[in-house]
């Protein structure tokens, strides 16, 4: 019986306990060994993206996706508090369909393909060590790090295609005269070349990685995403072609195509920033960044309560991620070791017009090269030899002189060196480019000892400083019309014995 006026106090509440954050600390000692181990196993992969990040102003913008990645990452760290890793070995047999790319992607050398699938295996071993759940709720993240891989070089030239159609058309309804061959436009004002550099492909790789950023960090619904990302493939594109004519137009009113052109490249990045500047202000009336509330975030149906990894669990993870996506190289190391002789280099056999030496035609200095590779050889060692002695530049005038029999030669003018020259690539008996079907056909000849050899051949033509460059272009393209019986015929023999 309770005295009058005094108070009982009730019973304290029970209180729940919040659910203590998910350990990651194993997981994430095994994801940095399994890391290192990919690394290691794909390094020439990782090393030739980093050589393009250095040296093509298309892929400066790469050395930024780590950090981006990362920050993306550490934007979302509080959905790993509480979705636990869950290791699935399963999940690891994921990597034999990227693994078999790989392979084929390696006989054929596309080191483009390489880096795609080796970046494919790298996201199915962290699939397989942190589980589903959390992939899924760092996906952004994740999939950002595609742009680490340097791809996107084979739309130059349908881009380059897609400008000097823009400058066509524009020209024509501007009505300035004007007239087209190849990749050089002639108007009144002087000669344009659409050169890679004006392809805009540094523009449109740029913006696309941009507008993935844009996209992951101002909007949340599945359609606003894709719209970004389809305007950041199209504006660009669009963007660039209205650059390109611009310059050619005021070529017309300044009297001049160089006074026009010059540093075209920083003036069009000026113009390109004012258009990623338009279509940011243009998403902003629509944006969804808005935080997220407790309680809130469709991730959080992802978590599933329970204790730690099994030890097991992790470690098979681990290993069978690394090992099937190390098996695609050690089985290309085992095909390729006759294919790693350097190749033979037997003396040039040049015809030589009147005025010609076999090391100066007139005036000018010319040098030339026969490179024969093994059997074994991968196209990607032919075609990169092929670049490596044409030093290619994005910003070289280039043309073509036919070559009797089929194919012609790739001539690139380098104006600041004052160099001129020309490369082929021969096998079977007969010219072909760096095209799926060379690729194809080397993969065959150096899985089965096929029909003959890979042979790259390169004239070099040097023009003096007192001379005109297009005076070494008339005696350089003299010069490969006449190796019909000469380097091209001798090239033509080596590719077959």
């Amino acid at each position: 019986m309770n005295a009058i006026g005094q108070t009982v106090a009730p019973p304290p509440a029970a209180t729940e306990s919040a659910p203590a954050p998910a350990d990651w600390r194993p997981t994430a000692l095994a994801l940095l060994l399994g890391l290192a181990a990919l690394l290691a196993v794909f390094w020439d992969e990782a090393a030739a993206a980093v050589r393009v990040w250095e040296t093509s102003t298309a892929y400066n913008h790469c050395w930024l996706i780590a950090p981006i990645a990362a920050w993306l990452a550490w934007q979302r760290r509080h959905r790993l508090a509480e979705i636990a890793p869950r290791p699935e070995p399963a999940l690891a047999l994921l990597a034999i369909p990227p693994a078999l790319a790989w392979l084929v992607a390696e006989r054929l050398g596309i080191m483009e393909g390489r880096q795609l699938t080796a970046w494919a295996l790298i996201q199915v071993f962290v699939l397989a060590v942190i589980g589903w759940r959390a992939a899924l709720a760092m996906a952004i993240p994740l999939a950002y790090t595609i742009f680490l891989v340097p791809f996107g070089g084979f739309t130059v030239p349908y881009l380059q295609l897609i400008t000097l159609r823009f400058i066509e058309v524009g020209l024509t309804l501007w009505g300035i005269s004007h007239y087209v061959e190849g990749m050089l436009i002639e108007t009144p004002a002087g000669l344009f070349h659409v050169a890679e550099a004006c392809a805009g492909l540094r523009f449109a790789i740029a913006a696309l990685a941009f507008g993935a950023l844009y996209a992951a960090t101002m909007f949340k619904s599945p359609g606003r995403r894709l719209i970004v990302m389809a305007l950041a493939i199209i504006v660009p594109i669009i963007a660039n072609g209205i650059r390109a004519l611009g310059i050619v137009i005021a070529a017309e009113y300044l009297g001049s195509a160089e006074a026009a052109a010059a540093d075209h490249i920083i003036y069009g990045w000026g113009f390109f920033s004012v258009v990623l500047l338009l279509l940011i202000l243009a998403g902003l009336p629509f944006r969804e960044d808005r935080p997220e509330k407790p309680g809130e975030g469709w991730w959080r149906r992802l978590a599933r309560p329970g204790g730690p990894a099994r030890p097991g669990m992790l470690a098979g993870a681990a290993v069978l991620g690394v090992a099937l996506a190390a098996a695609a190289p050690v089985a290309a190391a085992t095909l390729q070791a006759e294919g790693a002789r350097p190749p033979d280099e037997p003396a040039p056999r040049l015809a030589l017009p009147a005025g010609c030496t076999a090391t100066a035609c007139g005036e000018f200095v010319l040098t030339a090269r026969v490179l024969v590779f093994p059997r074994e050889a991968t196209w990607n060692e032919v075609a990169g030899a092929r670049r490596r002695i044409a030093q290619e530049h994005d910003q070289d005038l280039g043309f073509t002189v036919p070559i009797a029999g089929g194919g012609a030669w790739q001539v690139r003018q380098q104006g600041a060196a004052r160099r001129l020259v020309a490369t082929a690539s021969f096998l079977d008996g007969r010219a072909v480019g760096d095209g799926l079907r060379s690729r194809a056909e080397q993969a065959a000849n150096s899985l089965a000892g096929g029909r003959g050899h890979p042979v790259v051949v390169a004239v070099e033509l040097r023009v003096p400083e007192d001379m005109a460059v297009a005076q070494g272009r008339s005696a350089l393209q003299t010069l490969l019309e006449a190796q019909t019986e000469g380097l091209a015929a001798q090239a033509a023999a080596l590719s077959r014995r």
